[in-house]
C-alpha cells in the first residue's frame, strides 16, 4: 500500500439515535479520509458528533445507536503484501473480526482515564490483560512487555507502577498509562478523543509531545478528537470541522487556520486569544448555541448562529460541497462560483 493512499476512508457516515422523544441524527453523512503517520483532527463544540463519530468507527455505539448507512473502509495489508479492504460497518458489531481490529488495529485513548480504567483492578493486570487478548504470548512476557511500554510512554519506576491501582496515579501518570494500553498491540490507527482535557497545561504539553513521537516512531495514523484549536495547530496535518452532526470544511491544518471559509470555522478562530493581546480585550463569543438534536433546523445547520446568513437559501436548502484550494473544502452557499476543482 502507497503511504499517501488512506488507511481509513469513511464514507456518507449516518449514526441515528432512536428516542422515545424522537429521532436524533447524531452524525449525518460525514466523509474523510486517514493516511499513515498522519495526524487528522476532528474538531467542533461539544455535541457535534465528534465522539459518535469516534465510537462509530470502533463500532462501540451503545443501543438505541445504530449505523443507518454508510461505509468505514479500512485498508489491510496482508502477510504477502496484498492490500484488501474491509467495511467495519458491514461487521457484526460484536463478532470475533470487529474484537479483532479493536486494539490491534484501532485503537482508542478516552476522554477521563480515571472512568476508563477499572478502579478494582492493577494498572499493571489491566495492560497485561490487554495484551494477552490479542497477541498469543505468555503472562510472564507480556508483563515483560507492560514494563517497557511504561518506560516508553515515560512512566518512572515502571515496574513499579504496575503495582499501582488507578487511583494511585496522578492524571498526567494515568493519562500515560491508557496510551500505553493502547499502543500495547502496535495499533495503525490511534484515536484519542480529548486525550488533554482534564490536565494542567504543563502535563498536556508533555503528553502531546509523547504522542508526536510515539507517532515518528511507529509511522501510525492519529484521529485526534478536540475542541482545542490550539491543540489542533501543534499535532494536526488535516482538520475536519464538524457542526451538529455534519463536516462542514475540511482541509490543511494552514489552510485552516490562514484561510478559513466556513463561518463556523472563521468563528471558532476568533474565539482564541492572540498570543499578543491586551489583557483587557473581550474575545468573541460564537452567537447563540448549539440547537437542540431533537429540534435539528432545515437548510444548512449553522444559519441561526451565522452573521452572513442568506434569508430564502441557507434555511431552506442544505448547501453542496465546494472545493476552494488544493483538498481544501467547504460546505457553504457563500463559495458558489469559487468551485476550483
Amino acid at each position: 500500500m502507497n503511504l499517501t493512499d488512506p488507511i481509513l476512508s469513511v464514507r456518507d457516515l449516518r449514526v441515528h439515535f432512536e428516542l422515545p422523544e424522537g429521532l436524533v441524527r447524531a452524525v449525518e453523512g460525514i466523509d474523510f479520509d486517514v493516511r499513515p503517520g498522519a495526524t487528522m483532527a476532528l474538531v467542533g463544540e461539544s455535541g457535534c458528533g465528534k465522539t459518535v463519530t469516534a465510537r462509530a468507527i470502533l463500532r462501540l455505539i451503545d443501543k438505541p445507536g445504530r449505523i443507518i448507512g454508510g461505509r468505514i473502509l479500512l485498508q489491510r495489508v496482508d502477510d504477502s503484501s496484498a492490500t484488501t479492504t474491509e467495511d467495519l460497518a458491514q461487521l457484526p458489531a460484536d463478532g470475533r473480526r470487529m474484537r479483532t481490529v479493536r486494539g490491534r488495529e484501532i485503537a482508542l485513548i478516552f476522554q477521563e482515564p480515571m472512568a476508563s480504567f477499572s478502579p478494582v483492578h492493577t494498572v499493571g493486570s489491566q495492560i497485561v490483560e490487554a495484551i494477552c487478548v490479542h497477541r498469543n504470548i505468555s503472562r510472564r512476557q507480556a508483563r515483560t512487555e507492560a514494563i517497557e511500554l511504561l518506560r516508553h510512554t515515560g512512566v518512572p519506576e515502571p515496574a513499579a507502577r504496575l503495582r499501582n491501582f488507578p487511583h494511585e496515579l496522578s492524571g498526567g501518570l494515568l493519562q500515560r498509562a491508557m496510551i500505553a494500553m493502547a499502543l500495547c498491540c502496535r495499533p495503525r490507527i490511534l484515536i484519542a478523543d480529548e486525550p488533554t482535557t482534564a490536565l494542567d497545561v504543563t502535563t498536556q504539553a508533555q503528553i502531546l509531545t509523547l504522542l508526536k513521537r510515539l507517532q515518528e516512531e511507529t509511522q501510525m495514523a492519529i484521529i485526534f478528537i478536540t475542541h482545542d484549536l490550539g491543540v489542533v495547530a501543534e499535532m494536526a496535518d488535516e482538520v475536519v470541522v464538524m457542526y451538529l452532526g455534519e463536516v462542514v470544511e475540511r482541509g490543511p491544518v494552514d489552510a485552516i487556520f490562514h484561510s478559513p471559509k466556513h463561518p463556523y470555522t472563521k468563528a471558532m478562530l476568533r474565539a482564541i486569544p492572540p498570543l499578543r493581546s491586551r489583557l483587557t480585550r473581550t474575545l468573541e463569543a460564537i452567537t447563540g448555541s448549539i440547537p437542540h438534536p431533537l429540534q435539528r433546523p432545515s437548510g444548512c445547520p449553522f444559519h441561526s448562529r451565522c452573521t452572513e446568513f442568506i434569508a430564502g437559501k441557507c434555511d431552506q436548502q442544505l448547501p453542496p460541497g465546494r472545493t476552494v484550494g488544493p483538498s481544501h473544502e467547504v460546505q457553504c452557499f457563500l463559495y458558489e462560483s469559487e468551485d476550483t476543482s
